[in-house]
């Protein structure tokens, strides 16, 4: 008598639990499988690599690929990698892909949340319309809320200004509305995902 109420509610169980699959499909797919996913379909171009020398090999072949002859960047590590793939660094923010890391790479929207530790006060806007993102799989988070709290968590003390977050990738994605109007917050964008978990 027992093995039969397992039995059914065995089966009750597995009903239940593919309504929620259908009702919620964001707890299907793992953090980093619900970015990529939204990523990719926002038009982003995603490239992950399992370590630093595999992320200087694809950052020079993005270069290469593009035709790209310098590049703009404002962080001195990054400005390393640069060097290093003998990649020459531009005297303008402006005219030139722009090279940067990231704050936090949001899951559940696949936007890339960017603050004044990566862009200083420029407008989002302003720089090139051509970006290459140096990130890690740690900084992955599951929405905004999460972001926002890891930047306050990481900042100690010296909140960053100038918070804003690319949300498309592609000119077809961008949609107007009263809470972007103005802003041009897409971007032709390729991550370099760096694996450090």
């Amino acid at each position: 008598m027992n093995f039969f109420k397992k039995l059914f509610k065995t089966s009750t169980n597995a009903l239940s639990s593919k309504e929620e699959t259908v009702n919620n499909p964001s707890d299907v797919f793992s953090l980093d499988d619900l970015f990529v996913q939204n990523f990719i379909n926002k038009g982003g171009k995603f490239l992950y690599c399992i370590s630093q020398k595999e992320a200087l090999a694809t950052f020079h072949n993005i270069l290469k690929e593009n035709n790209w002859i310098k590049i703009s960047c404002v962080d001195s590590q990054l400005k390393d990698i640069c060097n290093l793939t003998k990649a020459p660094i531009s005297t303008s923010n402006y005219d030139s892909p722009f090279f940067t890391n990231c704050e936090h790479l949001v899951a559940d929207s696949g936007n890339i949340m960017l603050s004044s530790n990566q862009i200083r006060e420029m407008k989002l806007g302003e720089l090139d319309q051509n970006f290459i993102v140096f990130a890690k799989t740690s900084q992955m988070v599951k929405n905004m809320g999460e972001a926002l709290t890891g930047i306050k968590t990481n900042s100690k003390g010296k909140l960053p200004t100038n918070i804003c977050d690319i949300r498309n990738y592609s000119d077809q994605q961008t949609k107007e509305n009263f809470l972007n109007y103005g802003v041009s917050n897409t971007k032709n964008l390729y991550l370099i995902l760096v694996e450090d978990l």
